[in-house]
């Protein structure tokens, strides 16, 4: 039996080789077993016995040896085939670096104090920052939360590769326990998202060929500036910005603490709320507590500096913390994307080689300083919008709206803008593109626009004190009557100078002024002044004064009703046309942009973007001695309209436009500037089934309703703290005979002398007839024929407008 059993021993040893082996193993037994007659031969007792007495035993272990020999012989082979898999995978893949990773960087928008967000734009809210602009508190507090040994190991947690195998296969819960460095390959690579075995091999790969290329800080920042916070925040700038409205350089341990502890899990699952400490504060305690705890442990946070105190987290912000354009400020941006355009950063047109504008904002990671004043635009924002409580239009009828636009005339900054309350929608203060792909906009801008009239009629030589016919008249070939909407001729019939029909709005001495000077030069004065875009009305269609000479145009497609405001224009061209003014003249072109800047990932430092940026470029486009002149006469015109400011002087202009074959208002203005301000206002209506704009009372709004006593709360604000301005007063320049006006008749005599008394002691100063004082000492600057300037609104209506109003076709959408 003993030597049976060591030839059965050396049987097996030989069942390594194979088949052959096996052979030969046996002829090798068979001599030693004293031969074919002995123990261990075919004859013998130990064989025969064997055979003898268990055949099916025999085969049964035959069977077992060759199973087990194939199941070992398959298992070294998937092991090899594993291995070497892996070893393949190992130095065959290209390992995308982080520098290399293109991670989607939203943009942010700025007032011009450069800290005031008007929007932020992108698919992820995003800013790059490099470590040194991470407190290292931070980065330990993240280490605490998610990988206490991250600063020993060599980037590969094997057990948790391992662990999650293990589950893939059982069937149980899909778990991670990935290191820092593992989850940054996981978030900055797109093919590691979905959680399997072989994911959880490719990442330690990764995750191993990163630790190798670079050290432990330089992970820690790239994986702070891919891993998700929560609350759209990517990165830990933007959370710290979302969570504590500071920058990551300016947290607390306690707040890095949070922000660390979020990461886990930042918003809510079917199984877990998440550690939003606005969802979920206990547990969000609790986390935060074991990320201090750790701190501690690995002697990142001494004892005795330990917060105890868990901080205040701001809820989250109802805008969606500025992310996208849907808020007042909305429409600022749509003015960034075409200046960007501008300066070749992008295309909406389809240039070749160029992003469009839409998502070069979105995914490039821009840093935009526009030119709005957040004081400013604030205030404009309390006092314009309709829904807003304690607002000029609050508690008025639903379909009554307003734009605004504020502008600084010495240089053309936009600062303040308000066209509704999402970028998204119509803005009712600019251009917009209808679904035809035609550009609409612009509201009839009624008498407010005498006061590109009045320029250019004085620049034509024309005197404010010239006379001008105001009897309402059919022109030839018109059924329409210009009036002075229902005046008659006014106080001053055809006698009326051209500064008193200005003051008090008169509608026929304009179209005579027109009539006289062409069409074609109120156009190009508006043109030069700013307005840039005019439409006609029926049928509808936009004209693009910078390209298309006045002559062009007018009075073929703008006739002589163009003097006292019939066709439609923008809001924001109207603010621009008064800085003109208000700047003497001298032209600066709108504009919302100041800084451009993208940062440096190499230093984490904004550079300006080259070619962008504020280019002024100041052009004397009115002469200063008629802006000046049209200034003189506007400056008395707020006062007398319920618009005058406190303690200031200020030049300004109503104006008003009925709908179309009604006796109700369609659009109202308040227009005006000083020197530091220049501000147009509209009111009317966005609802296009109800176009006409009445207040809760059934009364018609007009310019020195509404639009007076918002431009007036808005500029009251915002000139705060700015020095008064001193406009000039009327001269009177030019041919006070050009118009088409009569000598008013002279003043009746004194039926007799005046009762003095017996010692003439009360007659009047100068003599006891005339006195001085019949012959116009008492009138205003417009002439001696000019009455005394009213003291009432001048508008025609309870809180009335100036203007006309001809039929004309109503707008798109109003």
């Amino acid at each position: 039996m003993g030597a049976a059993s060591a030839g059965r021993a050396s049987v097996g040893s030989a069942a390594v080789g194979g088949v052959s082996g096996r052979a030969t193993a046996r002829a090798s037994v068979s001599p030693a077993s004293g031969g074919p007659g002995g123990p261990g031969g075919p004859t013998g007792p130990g064989r025969r016995a064997r055979g003898a007495g268990d055949p099916a035993g025999a085969a049964r272990a035959k069977k077992r040896k060759r199973v087990n020999l194939v199941i070992a012989s398959f298992a070294v082979f998937i092991m090899l085939a594993g291995l070497g898999v892996v070893g393949f995978t190992y130095y065959s893949t290209n390992v995308v670096l982080p520098e290399e990773v293109p991670l989607p960087l939203s943009t942010s928008v700025y007032a011009s104090d450069g800290k005031t967000l008007v929007a932020r734009l992108g698919n992820e809210n995003r800013t790059f920052v490099t470590i040194d602009q991470i407190p290292e508190h931070v980065q330990h507090a993240v280490a605490a939360a998610e990988d206490r040994n991250f600063y020993k190991h060599s980037g590969v947690d094997y057990k948790g590769i391992a662990r999650a195998a293990w589950n893939n296969v059982s069937g149980g819960d899909k778990q991670g326990a990935s290191t820092i460095t593992q989850q940054y390959a996981r978030n900055a690579i797109e093919n590691l998202k979905d959680d399997t075995y072989a994911r959880k091999v490719k990442e330690a790969i990764f995750a191993s060929k990163l630790n190798e290329k670079y050290t432990k800080p330089q992970i820690m920042q790239h994986y702070l500036n891919v891993i998700y916070f929560g609350r759209g925040a990517y990165g830990i700038e933007a959370a710290a910005q979302t969570y504590f409205r500071k920058p990551a350089i300016k947290l607390t341990v306690a707040e890095g603490a949070v922000l660390a502890s979020l990461i886990k899990q930042p918003v809510p699952s079917t199984t877990h709320k998440g550690y939003d400490p606005a969802v979920n504060p206990v547990q969000a305690k609790e986390r935060w507590e074991y990320v201090i705890g750790g701190m501690v442990e690995e002697g990142w946070l001494n004892a005795a500096e330990r917060p105890t105190a868990y901080p205040e987290v701001p809820a989250p912000a109802k805008n969606g913390n500025g992310f996208g354009v849907a808020s007042p400020r909305g429409n600022v941006v749509n003015y960034v994307r075409q200046e960007m355009e501008k300066w070749g950063l992008c295309s909406d047109s389809g240039a070749p080689g160029k992003p469009t504008c839409v998502d070069e904002l979105r995914t490039g990671g821009y840093k935009i300083t526009t030119t709005i004043n957040a004081k400013m635009q604030t205030a404009l924002e309390k006092a314009a919008q309709p829904d807003r409580k304690g607002s000029v239009l609050y508690g008025q009828p639903k379909n009554l709206m307003a734009a605004v636009v504020s502008i600084e005339p010495r240089s053309g900054k936009v600062l303040a803008y308000y066209g509704g309350d999402s970028g998204a929608d119509f803005d009712y203060a600019g251009k917009n593109v209808d679904s035809n792909g035609d550009i609409v906009g612009g509201h009839p801008p009624g008498s407010s626009f005498k006061v590109y009239t009045l320029a250019a009629a004085i620049d034509a030589g024309i005197s404010v004190k010239s006379l001008w016919d105001a009897t309402p008249f059919k022109p030839k070939g018109s059924d329409t009557e210009i009036g002075n909407a229902n005046r008659g001729a006014g106080v001053c019939g055809k006698s009326c100078t051209l500064h008193e029909s200005t003051v008090r709005s008169y509608n026929v001495p304009f179209y005579w002024v027109t009539d006289k000077i062409g069409a074609a030069k109120v156009v190009d004065m508006a043109k030069r002044a700013g307005v840039t875009t005019m439409w006609t009305v029926d049928p509808r269609q936009e004209y693009d004064l910078v390209k298309t000479p006045a002559e062009k145009i007018a009075p073929s497609k703008f006739d002589n009703w163009t003097g006292f405001g019939k066709y439609p224009v923008t809001v924001l061209d109207h603010a621009n046309g008064l800085a003109t003014l208000a700047n003497d003249g001298k032209y600066n072109k709108a504009y919302f942009v100041s800084k451009v800047e993208k940062q440096n990932k190499a230093t984490g430092k904004w550079m300006k973007v080259p070619g962008t940026g504020a280019k002024l470029n100041p052009q004397q486009r009115i002469k200063k001695e008629v802006a000046e002149e049209v200034t003189a006469v506007l400056k008395e015109i707020p006062e007398k309209n319920n618009a005058g400011l406190d303690g200031r002087d200020a030049a300004g202009k109503t104006g008003t436009w009925e709908h179309a074959g009604t006796p109700r208002n369609a659009h109202a203005w308040m227009v005006g500037y000083d020197d530091n301000l220049a501000t147009a206002v509209w009111v009317g209506s966005r609802d296009s089934r109800k176009p006409t704009i009445v207040d809760k009372n059934k009364k018609d709004i007009g310019g020195s309703g509404f639009p007076a006593e918002l431009w007036k709360r808005y500029m009251d604000d915002a000139l705060k703290g700015e020095k008064k301005s001193e406009l000039p007063s009327v001269t009177g320049i030019g041919d006070d005979k050009a118009g088409n006006g009569e000598e008013p008749p002279p003043p009746p005599p004194p039926s007799g002398p005046p009762n003095c008394g017996p010692l003439e002691l009360f007659c009047p100063p100068g003599g006891g007839n005339n006195g001085g004082g019949n012959n116009g000492g008492g009138n205003p600057p417009g002439g001696p024929t000019a009455p005394t300037a009213p003291t009432n609104p001048t508008e025609p209506r309870p809180g009335g407008g100036g203007g006309l109003l001809p039929t004309s076709t109503p707008r798109i959408r109003d």
